[in-house]
C-alpha cells in the first residue's frame, strides 16, 4: 500500500473537514450541490421528510452517478418517499425489530462459532477475511432468506457491480444487474408457489396483506437485502478488526472478556469507521428549507455528510477514539436517520457484536501478520475494507 493514494488509507485514518455551515459544493459529476456537515444540521437533512429521495430520479434530475447501480435504481425502498416508502417499509419493518434479531442470536452464535472452529484449524498465518468476516455476514442472510449454494457463490459477483464506484464498464453492469433482477424475480415467485418461514415468505405475505406493490420494487427489495444484507456487515468487520488489531490491541482481552463491553465497541467502530471514501449521502430539497441559519433553496441537491457529522466536536469529544468501551455521546448518523433509518441497523451491530466478542475470546493473542501498509484492499465498490487480512495467535 501507498500512503499517496487516499483510496488505500485505512478508513479509521480517512480525515472530514471541520464541520460549519452548509455552503455550496458540488457532486462527484460536477453538477452543483449543498455540503452540510454538522451534526443537528446532517440530523435536519436526514429527518425532514422536506428533504426526499424520489426527485433525485426526477427525468430533469442530474445524475448521481456516472454509470448504472442498484443503489441509484429509482425502484429500491431507500429512493422511495412518503406513502410509497412507507407501504414498502412496512413489509419488512417487523422483521428486523430488536425483539426479532434477539430470537436470532442463539443460531447466529452457532454460525460463528462454527466458522471459528475451522479458523482454528487452518494454517497460521490465516486469513481472517476469507475464513470469517465474509462467510458470516454471507451464511447470516443466506438463512434468513433461505438462500442455496449457487445464490452464496453469486452473492459477491453481485455486490461488486450491485456498489460499483464507477470503475466497471457502463455495459458490464447492466448485465449483471439483469441478471441479479432476474434471480429477485424468481425467488420471489419461488416463495410465492410454496413459501415457508424465511424472509422472503414473509415479505410476499406482508406485500400480499398490504396490496398493490409494484413487482418491481418487490424485486428491488429483495435484490438489496441479498446484497446490502451482508456487504455492509463484512465491511465493517474487516475495518475493525484492522484498526483493533493494528492500532488497538490493548483493547482486545476486554472485548473477549465482556460481551456488552464488545456491543459498545462495535457501536463505537460503526460510528467513526465509514464504509467507503463517499462523504454525502444525498437528498432534494422540496422547499425553501432553513438549516443551519442558511437557506437551502427548492430544488437543491444536498449531500449531508455524516462523518463529518459523527465527528462534531460541539457533540462528541475529539478524543471520542480513546475510549473504546464507553457509550457514544449521542446516536450515530452512521446508519441514517428518520424515515430512512437503516432496517437492519440492529442485526449487523449483534452481527459485530457477536463476532468481535467470540473472536476476542476464543483467540485472546490474535495479531496482525502483516503491517497495516501492506493490507490489500477491495475496491471497485463504494465500500472499501481488507481484501485479504492475515492474522497469527
Amino acid at each position: 500500500m501507498t500512503t499517496t493514494d487516499p483510496s488505500l488509507i485505512p478508513l479509521h485514518r480517512l480525515r472530514f473537514e471541520e464541520p460549519g455551515p452548509p455552503r455550496a459544493g458540488e457532486l462527484p459529476t460536477g453538477a452543483p450541490a449543498w455540503l452540510v456537515s454538522r451534526y443537528a444540521d446532517v440530523r435536519q437533512v436526514l429527518s425532514d421528510p422536506r428533504f426526499g429521495r424520489s426527485r433525485l430520479y426526477a427525468e430533469d434530475a442530474p445524475a448521481l452517478s456516472g454509470v448504472p447501480d442498484l443503489v441509484n435504481n429509482p425502484d429500491l425502498m431507500f429512493n422511495q418517499d412518503g406513502p410509497d416508502h412507507l407501504r414498502l417499509r412496512r413489509t419488512l419493518r417487523r422483521a428486523f425489530t430488536p425483539r426479532a434479531v434477539a430470537r436470532w442470536r442463539p443460531w447466529i452464535s452457532a454460525i460463528v462459532d462454527e466458522l471459528l472452529d475451522r479458523l482454528e484449524e487452518r494454517p497460521r498465518p490465516a486469513d481472517v477475511v476469507r475464513e470469517f468476516t465474509l462467510p458470516l455476514p454471507v451464511a447470516v442472510i443466506s438463512r434468513l432468506m433461505g438462500l442455496d449454494g449457487s445464490a452464496r457463490d453469486r452473492m459477491r459477483h453481485w455486490s461488486e457491480h450491485a456498489f460499483s464506484d464507477g470503475s466497471h464498464a457502463g455495459e458490464e453492469v447492466e448485465s449483471v444487474l439483469k441478471e441479479f433482477s432476474a434471480f429477485g424475480a424468481d425467488l420471489l415467485a419461488t416463495r410465492r408457489h410454496t413459501p415457508g418461514d424465511d424472509l422472503v415468505s414473509g415479505l410476499v405475505r406482508a406485500a400480499d396483506e398490504e396490496g398493490g406493490l409494484p413487482e418491481a420494487q418487490l424485486v428491488s427489495l429483495v435484490c438489496g437485502l441479498v446484497v446490502g444484507g451482508h456487504d455492509s456487515t463484512m465491511t465493517m468487520l474487516g475495518n475493525g478488526l484492522l484498526y483493533l488489531l493494528g492500532e488497538r490491541p490493548e483493547s482486545w482481552p476486554g472485548i473477549g472478556a465482556d460481551e456488552e463491553a464488545a456491543g459498545r465497541v462495535a457501536d463505537r467502530l460503526i460510528h467513526l469507521v465509514p464504509l467507503g471514501d463517499d462523504r454525502g449521502t444525498a437528498r432534494h430539497a422540496a422547499a425553501d428549507i432553513e438549516v443551519g441559519g442558511v437557506t437551502i433553496p427548492a430544488g437543491a441537491i444536498v449531500l449531508a455528510d455524516c462523518g463529518a457529522a459523527n465527528r462534531d466536536p460541539d457533540v462528541f469529544p475529539r478524543n471520542t477514539l480513546d475510549d473504546l468501551f464507553a457509550p457514544l455521546e449521542a446516536p450515530t448518523l452512521s446508519l441514517g436517520a428518520g424515515a430512512h433509518y437503516c432496517l437492519g441497523a440492529w442485526l449487523a451491530r449483534t452481527e459485530l457484536q457477536l463476532a468481535l466478542h467470540r473472536l476476542a475470546a476464543r483467540f485472546p493473542e490474535l495479531r496482525l501478520a502483516e503491517p497495516v501498509e501492506r493490507v490489500t484492499w477491495r475496491t471497485g465498490t463504494t465500500s472499501r475494507s481488507p481484501r485479504r487480512l492475515t492474522v497469527s495467535w
